[in-house]
């Protein structure tokens, strides 16, 4: 069964049950899980069907029967988005409709009650977003359905805009006059002013730049482009191709070091994609990253506004995005001293409780796409939570690499005995009983090894 066959059914499926069921929405609190939500809210909202929308940080087993139990014996469908898979076996044991829109890799299913609706684009190799699985589906229940800027936001936040695949690309040429493409820098906002742009920029990591506003000011000064014009400050998307060239040279210069082979212009050109949820076109990454900043500090509600059109929303998301940044510098600020745990093509980042657990999987993300080091090096980030466990992020230098994150830590989990764990090849993560922490890193560092002969046989 094709996967656009596989949406069909269990949208035949969702239309038997939803005039008389009340659809909870249980999402990923990222900004693929949060715009999932939005869109399914929306088609929903449509058709007049109750709903009600749960963020939550990862689907543990507590909290999944908790859902199970209070759900048990009532009129009640259940939507899990950008959840994993690893729960499926325990769900196979509700009574009530289960619909699961899922893209993480996954290891091999057990056998799926019929109460359960699967959907994981990597069943039919297509790669896919979560919320572009529930573009699709809101699709099949209506054909004016047409959420596609939430859904390229979602494209956004989980880094598959890079390279779009052909479903990505089915949503892109949906007739959308919302979204514009245009090819241009990289950085994180190119609406923003362009000293601001390069100050504040996580996508790419430009030395004596990035987190300097002095030297944003100087690089711009030297390279005689001009921050402002008679109607105030320019933005990326307001420099010319000549500009551009010369900004281009300058950063690939600054990022030229013996572990910056990757520093080629082709590294930091790219297609920006803006999109118009309000009234005007707006950077999706810049709005991706207020959405995630409201999930990441406990604020979804904000972020799913947002979403939906709310301008309060939006500038209350602003202000969130604000205090998130500072948390994040402060973040980065404190890994750059602290002592890490460094092996053969790895390093283990364990914060404690200096850093919050909603931040670990950033933290680690924006050191994997720094300069500091070489391509292939796996990086793993540990944070207590204050219910005794702590959260697992681990990510990997570089595109294309031959380390499959997810199964590694699959294999962790299995010998020491934690079930919560999922990802993907170059993302993954987990929660580990406080106990099993010094367990968990000489396994880990055990595994790595054992992995790096691996690869090099």
């Amino acid at each position: 069964m094709e996967l656009n066959s596989s949406i069909e059914k269990s949208v035949e499926k969702f239309k038997k049950i939803s005039e008389d069921h009340f659809i909870k929405i249980i999402s990923h609190l990222d900004t693929d899980g949060i715009t999932s939500a939005a869109i399914l809210a929306k088609a929903l909202q449509r058709e007049d069907i109750k709903f009600s929308i749960t963020i939550v940080r990862q689907l543990e087993t507590e909290l999944l029967k908790e859902i199970m139990k209070n759900s048990f014996g009532k009129k009640e469908a259940l939507f899990f988005l950008d959840l994993g898979t690893s729960f499926i076996e325990i769900l196979n044991n509700c009574s009530n409709p289960v619909f699961i829109l899922d893209h993480h890799q996954f290891d091999e299913l057990p056998e799926i009650n019929e109460t359960i609706e699967f959907i994981n684009s990597r069943s039919f190799g297509e790669e896919l977003t979560a919320s572009g699985l529930t573009f699709f589906f809101s699709k099949k229940m209506n054909e004016q359905n047409s959420d596609a800027p939430l859904a390229i936001l979602g494209v956004v936040g989980d880094m598959q805009d890079r390279d779009i695949s052909k479903m990505n690309n089915l949503i892109l040429n949906d007739n959308d006059e919302r979204i514009k493409i245009k090819r241009g820098l990289k950085i994180f906002s190119a609406a923003r002013p362009v000293h601001k742009a390069l100050e504040f920029g996580s996508d790419i990591f430009i030395p004596g730049v990035t987190g300097n506003s002095i030297g944003a000011w100087n690089m711009l000064r030297e390279i005689d482009i001009k921050v402002k014009n008679d109607k105030g400050y320019r933005t990326l998307l307001d420099l010319d191709s000549e500009e551009i060239s010369r900004l281009v040279t300058a950063i690939v210069l600054r990022r030229l070091d013996l572990n910056s082979i990757d520093a080629e212009a082709d590294e930091i050109i790219g297609n920006i994609y803006t999109i118009k949820i309000f009234n005007h076109f707006e950077d999706a990454r810049e709005l991706s990253t207020l959405i995630n900043a409201c999930g990441r500090l406990g604020q979804s509600d904000v972020a799913l506004g947002l979403c939906l059109g709310s301008k309060t929303d939006k500038t209350k998301a602003e202000e969130i995005y604000n205090k998130y940044k500072h948390s994040i510098i402060k973040a980065l600020t404190w890994v750059s001293s602290a002592k890490k745990i460094e092996g053969d093509e790895y390093v283990i980042i364990n914060a404690k409780d200096n850093i919050p657990d909603t931040l670990i999987g950033t933290i680690v993300s924006i050191n994997a796409s720094s300069f500091l080091y070489p391509k292939g090096t796996i990086l793993i980030g540990m944070a207590e939570r204050s219910d005794g466990k702590i959260k697992v992020s681990m990510r990997i230098r570089g595109k294309g690499e031959k380390a499959n994150l997810r199964e590694i830590l699959s294999d962790i989990s299995k010998k020491i005995d934690v079930e919560d764990f999922g990802g993907h090849e170059s993302a993954a993560g987990c929660l580990i009983p406080k106990a099993k922490e010094e367990l968990f890193i000489e396994t880990l560092k055990q595994e790595l090894d054992i992995k790096k002969i691996k690869i090099t046989a």
